[in-house]
């Protein structure tokens, strides 16, 4: 199976450290973050994987190589420029001539990929997406009210939200709609085949899941990492 790992961020949220790294090589533990998305894909059977890189490439490209000490194929992409979030994988259109998986090179997952995989081929949409159900909680207390009286108060409620969680698995007839070459995020895509009236199918991520966005996601990650993925 194939999977691509999108590794061309600026990782502009993780500066200082991302002046000198490459924010899928920032460290967690003894391990780079791809080194830990590599190995959770290999072990959920995906042994083709490309990556697809921007910033700080050859540095990537270096430390990786062929990727045959993770036991797996592993390939570099290159853009010449910035291509978004879905553009770079026209680079690589014609070598993803089955289903693939595609994901940020900054989420740290005990998802089951190739339970996702599996449950997008039987759909057999061009995209299916991840999402996480996140509670976010609020510093106030909320007032319901009649008129000039006040009928009910909920204190400091919590906002349950369902967030792209940046997996995603895709076919081939995916490349229709995105041009080739150019600029294209993830969610002009989703948004396009929405309103073309094509469906895309919602895949609950239940397992653990966080986005290393930000310097407080990087410490988290540390923490985690120890207790989950060791």
């Amino acid at each position: 199976m194939k999977a691509v790992i999108l590794s061309g961020g600026l990782g502009t949220r993780l500066k200082p450290f991302t002046e000198v790294i490459p924010k899928p090589l920032l460290p967690i533990g003894e391990k780079a973050i791809l080194e830990v998305q590599i190995e959770r894909l290999k072990k959920n059977g995906f042994d083709e994987i490309y990556l697809a890189t921007n910033y700080k490439s050859s540095y990537i490209e270096s430390f990786f190589g062929d990727g045959s000490r993770y036991g797996v194929k592993l390939t570099i992409s290159k853009e010449d420029a910035p291509l978004g979030t879905a553009g770079p994988l026209t680079l690589l259109k014609d070598r993803l001539t089955e289903p693939f998986l595609v994901m940020n090179g900054d989420i740290l997952t005990l998802l089951d990929f190739r339970q996702f995989y599996e449950y997008a081929v039987a759909k057999s949409f061009p995209l299916s997406i991840g999402i996480k159900k996140e509670i976010l909680p609020f510093a106030f207390g909320n007032i319901s009210f009649d008129g000039d009286y006040v009928t009910d108060i909920q204190e400091k409620p919590n906002f349950e939200l369902f967030i792209l969680a940046g997996i995603y698995i895709m076919t081939p007839a995916i490349f229709e709609h995105v041009p080739q070459g150019q600029y294209f995020g993830m969610d002009t895509l989703i948004t396009n085949l929405i309103a073309s009236g094509i469906k895309i199918p919602k895949y609950n991520i239940n397992e653990y899941w966080l986005d290393i966005g930000r310097i407080t996601d990087y410490e988290t990650a540390q923490e985690v990492y120890k207790e989950k993925f060791q």
